[in-house]
């Protein structure tokens, strides 16, 4: 979005089905899906996206605690409460910010921190979301087969990198709010459903090339749209796509939050029943100048996520809560105008 250890002792289930591809609010009856579940961590993960640090530090941006005590960003997260940082990627950034040596520093940073890591693919130049789904510039030309080499070959490129400095991310995202799909026009959802599933089978077979234990996401926004998850997630199964686990963004007003939360609850446990997979809010926010609306929201997801059925509610993260200054015109991050974290932050701790 621009306007995110205890060993596994929990049993996975098995399921496996084949199903027709549903239009949003179809009914389906059978709950089950494929068999490659891996195992749910039992330490919840609260934490952030902090993709901006290193562009901001390099804007001069600075972080404060609640002393006026300048610290680096990521420690001072990990000071609130937070364990785990979330970093996208770009293909070929036009600025730099993003691409793969930026990614490293960032990652080699948080795991000196002793922080998890999750690495979010958006598989484009710049943003990826629901209204972006760009293909970078240099597979503009490419049609699905080559796309999906193009996908396969990047995100091995990325994490065998990271291997390499003994970084194992714990998830691994493959396509950033993808409502719609990815890698548009051949990934778009509404004009080849299969086509997508096959985008994110290669991503998919290319994290477990790399890391077979790390937990590979599907991401979408509006996570109080039932309809949406369950059109896209019945469109993928049917095609024969493998995920482990569902990404949900989440970005209610001060006034609208309590209702929102509670229908993401409702669609978490649904998802968890009718697929058999884990779920985590990957990004939330609000705006910084609400904190206390903030801090009731993020409380109230918090709880309703740990509650989710079978304990598969794996953690929340907050997307660029270190942005303020209004930052490239972004106001929903939880720090003030002196760089000091907001009230908002202490449903962390």
């Amino acid at each position: 979005m621009k306007q995110a250890l205890c060993k596994p002792l929990i049993l996975i289930f098995f399921f496996a089905c084949l199903v027709g591809c549903r239009k949003p609010g179809a009914e389906q009856t059978d709950d089950t899906s494929d068999p490659v579940t891996p195992p749910v961590q039992t330490v919840f993960a609260k934490g952030a996206d902090v993709s901006w640090i290193t562009e901001m530090e390099a804007a001069n941006k600075k972080f404060y605690n609640a002393n006026g005590q300048q610290q680096e960003g990521m420690a001072l997260l990990k000071s609130l409460g937070m364990n785990t940082v979330r970093i996208r990627v770009w293909v070929n950034p036009t600025t730099g910010w993003n691409n793969r040596a930026d990614v490293m520093d960032k990652a080699v940073r948080a795991k000196n921190l002793g922080l998890r890591i999750m690495i979010d693919f958006h598989y484009s130049d710049t943003w990826a979301d629901p209204g972006n789904q760009t293909k970078p510039a240099a597979w503009a030309s490419q049609g699905l087969a080559a796309l999906k080499t193009s996908l396969y070959n990047h995100t091995t490129e990325v994490l065998t990198e990271l291997k390499s400095n003994n970084i194992i991310p714990e998830w691994v995202q493959v396509g950033n709010e993808t409502n719609d799909g990815m890698l548009w026009p051949e990934g778009k959802v509404s004009v080849n459903m299969a086509a997508f599933a096959q985008l994110v089978s290669a991503g998919y077979e290319a994290v477990k090339a790399v890391s077979s234990t790390t937990q590979v996401i599907v991401h979408l926004s509006n996570g109080y749209d039932n309809a949406l998850y369950r059109w896209l997630f019945d469109g993928l199964r049917s095609n024969g796509a493998k995920w482990d686990v569902i990404g949900i963004s989440l970005y209610p007003s001060p006034s609208n939050w309590s209702a929102l939360t509670a229908q993401c609850l409702a669609n978490m446990n649904d998802l968890v029943a009718r697929y058999g997979k884990p779920v985590m809010v990957v990004e939330v926010g609000m705006s910084w100048d609400s904190p206390a609306e903030s801090k009731a929201f993020l409380t109230d997801i918090i709880s309703k996520t740990k509650s989710v059925a079978e304990s598969k509610g794996l953690g929340v993260l907050y997307w660029e809560p270190l942005a303020y200054g209004n930052w490239q015109g972004y106001s929903l991050g939880a720090f003030d105008n002196s760089g000091k974290p907001t009230a908002a932050l202490d449903a962390f701790r």
